[in-house]
């Protein structure tokens, strides 16, 4: 276990390091520090908007998923969005960088007024509080058993290390982190598939095994498994990154509208194929091959089969000495750890976003000068994760569930933003508002109706079903008002 922790504690030290090298950067001002002052390639744009994806759903979300049902399913996250981020090149992408934003919720406040923007604001903080919270869980799950210490302390000690690199750095420590964690995670990962696959003598004796564990025979086709959930899947994706902060976010600091189109259109080559390789791995996982109820065991897989806590699967296929050497093993820990890690600074970055720019200096101090911006977002990065720690502590569901939440959210943004950008004069600003205001409720209310076992259904269906039905109601509503104001 030792040359475990050497690899992934020297690629922590690495990081933090890196991290340091940027604060001169990040300290200039609001544009530098949450924004990299509007000057990032496409290479580095591209890259920190896919390390938004590739984070823990693509890691410990996609493997736990895959290893539950026995399918590829899961990969139609990083499907959808990868086709979500090519949609947004082709669309939207030069309209938010054309604008000069900070935020998704100032995109807003251009097409449907300031009112508009408060609104979305609480919906967006929400939506990315829970993605915040859902993608701490996924480091503290591959730190607790490697390290060997209770959830609480794994929780903690991976909010520091975000925080820290966050907070020194901003947009640029993220960027070029980012390049650093995708390189990591595609080496460890992709290492780890190669040793994998030939160990169980290809994917024709993957399927052999699958099916007889009880998979469906066509295990690879993603539509496989519950039909319902995996259109869930794709309408998410592909809804998601449209409103979403920290998928946008790099796109606001590209140097020039064309840079964030590319770099959106690149970003996908990126986010697709990961998710794949990370499944089989999964799927590898689920046959038990490496896995013997006698014999040299993974020092994790005890810990997994009495817990029947999926979500270590890939860390404990990591640490088995039959599947893999120590060495790359600690690789590709390192790797996926540097999957998450891409992915919680920009989450968690997002949440410092919206809440400075649109909650502290759009509605509290308006008036506040640049610096006194900056310091209150480097604040705010502290403050979050005293709001996150408790959540990713007590909150506990399955990854890819918890995080569509934020997505349904997010749905109801991109919706009203294509029909702001395409059809502003078919959509009205009380229609908007009406849509995050009581989509959001509906989206919450359809948490606790599954949790408490009402009814069932995917949260990406209720956001996207209210976000339609209230912009109808809405701009019915606004011609009504309209009509009432001329009679009078």
């Amino acid at each position: 276990m030792n040359i475990y922790l050497t690899v992934i504690l020297g690629y922590f030290l690495f990081v933090i390091l890196i991290s340091l090298f940027t604060r001169k950067l990040a300290s200039r001002s609001s544009v530098d520090f949450l924004i990299a002052g509007r000057n990032l390639g496409i290479i580095a744009c591209a890259v920190v908007v896919a390390s938004e994806w590739l984070g823990g759903m693509s890691t410990i979300g996609v493997s736990e998923n895959a290893f539950n049902s026995g399918t590829m399913q899961p990969i139609l996250y990083n499907i959808s969005t990868a086709l979500g981020m090519i949609i947004i090149g082709f669309t939207v992408a030069r309209k938010y960088r054309e604008k000069n934003v900070h935020t998704v919720s100032e995109m807003l406040e251009h097409l449907f007024g300031r009112r508009t923007k408060s609104v979305s604001a609480v919906a967006f903080l929400l939506a990315y509080l829970t993605l915040s919270y859902v993608q701490l869980q996924t480091c503290a799950s591959v730190i607790a058993p490697l390290f060997d210490i209770s959830w609480l302390y794994a929780v903690l000690i991976s909010a520091a290390i975000i925080t820290i690199y966050t907070y020194v750095g901003g947009m640029h420590a993220l960027a070029i982190t980012g390049i650093i964690h995708v390189v990591a995670m595609f080496t460890g990962i992709g290492i780890a598939l190669i040793i994998g696959l030939d160990k169980i003598n290809g994917f024709e004796s993957l399927s052999q095994n699958l099916v007889e564990l009880g998979s469906p025979a066509n295990w690879y086709n993603p539509f496989s498994g519950d039909f319902s959930y995996a259109v869930s899947l794709v309408v998410g994706g592909v809804l998601g990154g449209m409103a979403g902060q920290a998928s946008i976010q790099p796109i606001f600091a590209a140097k020039s509208a064309s840079t964030a189109k590319r770099s959106a259109i690149l970003s996908s080559l990126i986010i697709a194929p990961f998710g794949i390789m990370v499944a089989i791995l999964g799927l590898i996982a689920s046959t038990g091959m490496f896995f013997p109820v006698e014999g040299p065991q993974s020092p994790l897989w005890n810990e997994l089969t009495e817990s029947i806590n999926a979500k270590m699967v890939l860390p404990a296929l990591m640490t088995t000495p039959e599947f893999i050497h120590p060495v790359l093993g600690g690789l590709a820990l390192a790797g996926t750890l540097a999957a998450i890690l891409s992915t919680v600074g920009p989450v968690n970055f997002a949440v410092v976003t919206i809440a400075t720019k649109d909650i502290y200096h759009g509605l509290i101090n308006k008036s506040a000068v640049d610096q006194k911006v900056v310091s209150t977002a480097r604040r705010l990065v502290i403050l979050v994760n005293l709001v996150v720690v408790p959540l990713a502590i007590l909150v506990q569901r399955e990854v890819l569930d918890a995080a569509y939440i934020s997505y349904a959210i997010r749905a109801i943004g991109a919706i009203v933003i294509m029909l702001g950008i395409y059809l502003r004069s078919w959509i009205s600003s009380d229609a908007v508002r009406f849509a995050f205001a009581v989509g959001t409720i509906a989206i919450l209310i359809s948490i606790i109706g599954k949790e408490a076992g009402w009814f069932a259904v995917e949260d990406t269906y209720v956001g996207v079903g209210s976000a339609v039905i209230l912009i109808i109601l809405g701009n019915i509503w606004s011609r009504l008002k309209k009509r009432n104001t001329q009679i009078e």
